[in-house]
């Protein structure tokens, strides 16, 4: 079997005593959920990006210079809201750090209800104007920013659930192209397919269905997500240890 293919089927269908265990098919997991919610709040509430914040301290110089489409209050409050929630995720890491089934069981849960909470506000409201706008870009950032302290604090090897940058970087300067070993191609192909097909999948819903559709969606992943991760919180493997 070709090494890409292997590294990506041992990505999907992990070996149980493998140093990460079955915490890498649900990484995937977060990383298609960041797809769906950060084409949620870029194409309707209004070019900010609730997960990716390099793309918001950009469109923060942008707004400056006064370039249409950019609000400097809708960048700064996603920022902020992120780092409120990687606090948070921090903080509910030192206090699981011992078994990583938990800690991941434990983000996930405020992650869902934070998900949750923001898909039921746009259902209830117009979410790209207003009060509500702003609401659901704390909520969203705030589970974003839960969800990258948690994936910071398990570190799986190029599954950090949002940025793609580095995991690029490493599928080609890592190829046996480039002289390299062309190790984990195959996972960090998947990784950035999984964001690929989470935004995909969310700009569809919001431009030919509904526009909180790809928050319902996100709520239900986690929901599935957090299900998978309850059963690991019992897990006395070799996995679990930080």
């Amino acid at each position: 079997m070709p090494v890409v293919l292997r590294d990506a089927w041992t990505t999907v269908v992990p070996d149980l005593n493998d140093r990460h265990g079955p915490l890498p098919p649900l990484m995937l997991a977060l990383t298609l959920t960041t797809g769906l919610v950060d084409a949620f709040s870029y194409l309707t509430l209004g070019h900010v990006f609730v997960a990716n914040m390099t793309g918001n301290v950009v469109f923060s110089g942008f707004a400056l210079v006064g370039a249409p489409g950019f609000s400097l209050t809708a960048s700064l409050a996603a920022v902020g809201a992120f780092a409120t929630g990687a606090l948070f995720g921090g903080r509910l890491a030192q206090r699981a750090h011992a078994h990583r089934g938990r800690l991941l069981h434990r983000a996930l849960v405020l992650e869902t209800l934070l998900v949750a909470a923001a898909c039921a506000a746009a259902q209830m409201a117009d979410p790209s104007h207003g009060a509500v706008r702003y609401l659901l870009i704390v909520l969203l950032g705030l589970a974003m920013g839960v969800q990258n302290a948690a994936a910071r604090a398990l570190a799986v090897p190029d599954l950090t659930t949002t940025v793609l940058t580095l995991t690029i970087t490493g599928i080609a300067s890592d190829s046996r192209l480039a002289g390299g070993p062309g190790s984990r191609a195959g996972r960090r192909v998947l990784s950035a397919a999984a964001m690929f097909l989470g935004a995909l999948i969310g700009a569809l819903a919001v431009l030919h269905g509904h526009r909180s559709m790809p928050l319902l969606l996100a709520a239900l992943l986690l929901a599935a997500a957090t299900a998978a991760a309850s059963t690991l919180t019992r897990s006395d493997r070799s996995w679990t240890q930080p």
